[in-house]
């Protein structure tokens, strides 16, 4: 009976240490799923060019957009399409008129190539014009390794006389 009383009370204050954010991104998503909250979004950096950078540096890129319609916009979940790029996002509701922001922090360092690179982060949100949103940031990385593949051709074996 001890032990059942300690589990319960374990389970009671896992439970309860739900911290902020958790609730507020489990509101957001309530918001998100009812489509009569629907808003609209310009996203008014939806692309961005750094520019060159060397290998192993990191930057800090910015993504603007206002919520162009009447009801709060609320940015439900953002998410990078690499392991190379953290994201973070405005988590409040954005009220009508107003402006939010996604950032990504891009670390060189952890992309095995140099030259081109062309990075993606997907951001969900309650809007008419689509709930799922793509944001892109490029530029080149000097120094490091390329993409490029060199091909020997094998030896042909030498054939008995």
């Amino acid at each position: 009976m001890k032990y059942l009383f300690i589990s319960m009370l374990v389970a009671v204050s896992l439970f309860s240490c739900k911290n902020k954010s958790e609730r507020e991104i489990e509101a957001n998503q309530k918001v998100a799923a009812d489509s009569s909250n629907y808003t609209s979004v310009k996203w008014i950096d939806s692309i961005v060019k750094f520019g060159t950078i060397n290998k192993g540096d990191k930057i800090d890129i910015k993504f603007r957009c206002r919520n162009s319609g009447d009801k709060p916009l609320v940015l439900v979940n953002v998410r990078p399409g690499c392991g190379c790029t953290v994201a973070d996002y405005t988590k409040e509701p954005i009220a009508p008129g107003a402006e939010g922001l996604v950032t990504a922090s891009f670390d060189s360092k952890k992309v095995g190539t140099s030259g081109d690179v062309r990075k993606t982060i997907i951001v969900n949100t309650n809007t008419k014009n689509g709930t799922e949103h793509y944001l892109y940031f490029e530029g080149s990385i000097n120094g490091g390794g390329t993409n490029d593949k060199v091909v020997e051709p094998h030896p042909i074996p030498e054939t008995k006389k």
